[in-house]
């Protein structure tokens, strides 16, 4: 539970930034500490904030194929949602474009405040620390050790040692390989590369997750305690994102589903949208309606 608590301490004393949307200062909330919601259960939950929204958004590949046709879609602050449909359906592609990894033809896309396709350079960096993103085959740097490999975003963005090391062991423990950090990729097993993918993406303490097809190299068992992990952290005030087409995760875990198909974005219903004061409704067996 320390390591949980030090990720939501950290992301409350981020400093303040100006909103690339507007141009004014504003300090960004964190995501809700949920101790804290559970200590005072008479509180009445406020209305829920988008941290993601598409409008209108369309990507076109080379050649003239559609992955996102018109969609649109908003994601509240501290939620868990899976996004599925078959291979090649665009479901990469639709997080590539959350975090500035490609462009979008037609469409506007806000991600924590930030007008994603205005963006460039230094406030694109900017924006991709606010995220973390886990990928299915791990990426991790063969000849680094696994506390390295979690460290290396921070040394790159300057931190002090001092900092660094404050930040790694939290990250390590809520991912359950605190006793691996001296030992290399090839000394791991496939969920455990995944966890340490994982700890890299939570390190910097950003408020949103994005997990892209993290359990497609997974048997079963290691497919279960990768998405309990990402539970976890969705429970400490995480938004997360996942990808997949597994359907047996899907029924696993009661999480609201967005389905793409032929370009279209269709969610549950039942999914509450944000502005509503229901934290999330998971009855997934309602009818589906596009966004």
């Amino acid at each position: 539970m320390d390591s949980e608590f030090l990720v939501v301490e950290s992301m409350s004393h981020s400093s303040p930034s100006v909103s690339p949307v507007s141009g004014d200062t504003q300090r960004r909330s964190p995501p809700v500490n949920a101790a804290r919601a559970v200590a005072d259960p008479a509180a009445k939950a406020p209305p829920r904030e988008a941290i993601i929204g598409l409008h209108q958004v369309t990507k076109a590949y080379p050649g003239g194929s559609l992955a996102l046709d018109g969609v649109d879609l908003s994601v509240g602050r501290g939620d868990f949602i899976f996004i599925t449909g078959p291979s090649g359906s665009g479901k990469s592609t639709l997080l590539k474009l959350l975090y500035g990894e490609e462009r979008a033809n037609a469409g506007t896309i806000t991600v924590d405040g930030y007008a994603v396709g205005e963006l460039r350079g230094d406030r694109l960096a900017e924006l991709r620390r606010r995220i973390g993103i886990v990928f299915q085959d791990y990426k991790l740097i063969p000849r680094r050790t696994v506390a390295e490999n979690v460290a290396f975003s921070l040394w790159a963005q300057g931190l002090r040692r001092a900092e660094i090391q404050r930040r790694l062991g939290p990250a390590l423990k809520m991912v359950g390989l605190p006793h691996k950090a001296n030992s290399f990729p090839d000394e791991l097993s496939g969920g455990e590369q995944q966890r340490v993918s994982i700890a890299r993406a939570i390190v910097g303490t950003p408020p949103i997750l994005l997990a892209d097809e993290p359990t497609g190299n997974l048997d079963g068992n290691n497919s279960l305690q990768v998405i309990k992990i990402l539970q976890k952290l969705n429970g400490i005030g995480i938004t997360v994102i996942v990808t997949t087409h597994d359907e047996a995760l899907l029924r696993h875990f009661a999480y609201p589903v967005v389905r793409l198909v032929n370009g279209k974005l269709f969610v549950p219903q039942s999914y509450a949208q944000p502005g509503s004061t229901d934290r999330r409704d998971r009855d997934k067996t309602s009818p589906q309606t596009r966004v």
